[in-house]
């Protein structure tokens, strides 16, 4: 493998947000995301904005339509971020609280986790979850299997 071009260094997820000033404000009051630095156009729209949300950066700007960079509305986004927290269910409540609408509602999940799904107010889907025990890949596997044996 040639180093020079992989593997992957680090990853960070770039949200396209209409309404990026609302949606960094969520984040921030939801998410406890801190805001490292910000790019703004003279016409005052957000080229871009660095948060700090756990290890992770998380890099947000407002749509750009004028090159097909737009964010995904009220539809599914065909992605979702997985957020380990301490308290889904009083998370969860927060950010329906702050506008988010609740896809799945917090339950004890086959993995071990008790977890949940939100869309935040700008259509950027959100799995909330929080350890309950630990369960081995085989184990996952077994009762996945369980689960879905019809």
């Amino acid at each position: 493998m040639n180093l020079s071009v992989g593997p992957v260094k680090e990853i960070f997820p770039y949200l396209r947000v209409k309404g990026a000033a609302e949606a960094i404000e969520f984040y921030k009051a939801v998410f406890g995301a801190v805001e490292v630095f910000r790019l703004t156009e003279s016409s005052g729209r957000i080229g871009h904005v660095q948060l700090q949300l756990g290890n992770t950066v998380l890099q947000v700007s407002e749509e750009y339509p004028e090159y097909g960079l737009l964010g995904p509305q009220d539809g599914p986004s065909g992605c979702a971020f997985h957020l380990h927290v301490h308290n889904v269910d009083e998370l969860a409540a927060m950010a329906v609280a702050a506008g988010a609408t609740m896809l799945r509602q917090p339950s004890d999940q086959f993995y071990g986790e008790r977890a949940c799904m939100i869309r935040d107010p700008f259509g950027h889907e959100w799995i909330l979850g929080h350890v309950i025990e630990r369960v081995t890949p085989d184990e996952m596997q077994s009762r996945l299997t369980a689960v879905t044996t019809y």
